[in-house]
């Protein structure tokens, strides 16, 4: 198959102050008594040793599993549609467990402007870990295929979907859907055998994050540099009361 620079960092010098002092981007400043501006500087120290960790994020409930899959960009959440497409989605899960993942990227772009005119045109970002470390892919089984006919889930906006070569060659590589691709699904136009790719679930939460990934610079349809996917990771399921 361009960063804002930090506003400078205005400071007026205060002299005869006992307490500590919080400058402002605006020249104003706040005072803080000491054993407040303790309490508020080891709150602060505490939010930022949390953040970004596991355990400690909100979980998701869903009525499938949900994976994370996470970028400096920031996490796109995706829900597994086991329901619909168990052979993928728990071959794509067993290969998350297994932390094949980590430190991989998102490789391949396919925009408008980046096809060739009068031809199909596609819209996704493709990852996996043909880039970042190719090697590892014998460690990856093939996936039988299970096309949309079979799954009904059908290549729109936010699907994600397993790249192939032959029907039942998927491993390691996918894509999310840029845009809705008729094309991808069974009977489409894309695939000269016209079954189409395995989709196999659906970004719930962080398509903007996506769409930041998508608007990267590239060249020849390959993401310049790739975009590192530092881990994808199954999210806690919440349970029952």
């Amino acid at each position: 198959m361009g960063l804002h620079r930090p506003e400078t960092l205005h400071k007026t010098k205060i002299r005869n102050t006992p307490n500590p002092v919080f400058w402002k981007n605006d020249n104003t400043f706040v005072c803080m008594k000491p054993g407040i501006f303790i309490t508020f500087l080891y709150k602060s120290l505490l939010v930022i040793l949390l953040a970004g960790q596991p355990g400690c994020e909100e979980k998701r409930n869903y009525d499938n599993p949900v994976v994370v899959i996470e970028t400096k960009y920031g996490n796109i959440f995706v829900e597994l549609l086991l329901d619909k497409a168990p052979q993928t989605g728990t071959a794509f899960l067993e290969n998350i467990d297994s932390g094949y993942f980590k430190n991989t990227s998102f490789y391949r772009i396919l925009r408008r402007d980046n096809q060739v005119t009068g031809s199909l045109h596609s819209h996704l970002i493709q990852g996996g870990v043909w880039e970042a470390n190719p090697d590892l892919k014998e460690k990856f089984k093939p996936m039988p295929h299970e096309s949309t006919d079979q799954t009904g889930i059908l290549h729109k906006k936010g699907v994600i979907s397993m790249a192939r070569y032959e029907p039942g060659t998927a491993t390691s590589e996918f894509f999310i859907c840029m845009e809705d691709e008729p094309g991808f699904d069974h009977g489409g136009a894309n695939n000269a055998d016209g079954l189409g790719y395995a989709a196999f679930g659906r970004v719930v939460e962080g398509m903007d994050v996506a769409e930041k990934i998508y608007e990267r610079p590239e060249y020849k349809q390959r993401f310049y540099p790739p975009i590192t996917i530092l881990n994808i990771r199954r999210l806690p399921k919440v349970e029952p009361k």
